[in-house]
């Protein structure tokens, strides 16, 4: 019989991921559109280099639990648990952090597509190492 674990477990971490990159982009054009709204008036955000990489390598690295949950060996198990634990925190608090400052509207978008589905994930992965 074929285990479908592995597949299930990855698929439960790309939605906190797809949620993550919701997230971000829907926080943009929050911005812009109070940027727009202003007439330009308020104060623009800018970014240097250091921060785009940051950035970008901070989301890019929702990949990463998938992709272990994929090789399905008991060591990438744990790192996914751990790895996605830690992405999960940080997008959580990131976001009400960003939430509390841009809009009230985030911080319920960041519960729903990123906290909510990360707690899912956590559990999905724990109870799966556990039975292993």
């Amino acid at each position: 019989m074929i285990d479908n674990a592995p597949v299930k477990l990855a698929l439960a971490w790309l939605i906190p991921a797809v949620g993550a990159a919701l997230f971000v982009t829907i926080q943009c054009f929050s911005y812009l559109n109070v940027y727009v709204g202003s007439g330009g008036t308020m104060q623009a955000m800018t970014f240097d280099p250091a921060s785009l990489w940051g950035v970008s390598i901070f989301y890019g690295a929702w990949v990463l639990p998938p992709l272990l949950a994929l090789a399905a060996r008991r060591a990438t198990d744990w790192a996914m648990l751990v790895f996605g634990g830690l992405l999960f925190i940080m997008s959580t608090l990131a976001g009400v952090f960003d939430g509390l400052r841009d809009g009230g509207h985030l911080v319920g978008l960041e519960l729903l597509a990123v906290t909510l589905p990360g707690v899912v994930a956590l559990l999905f992965t724990w109870r799966h190492i556990r039975s292993t």
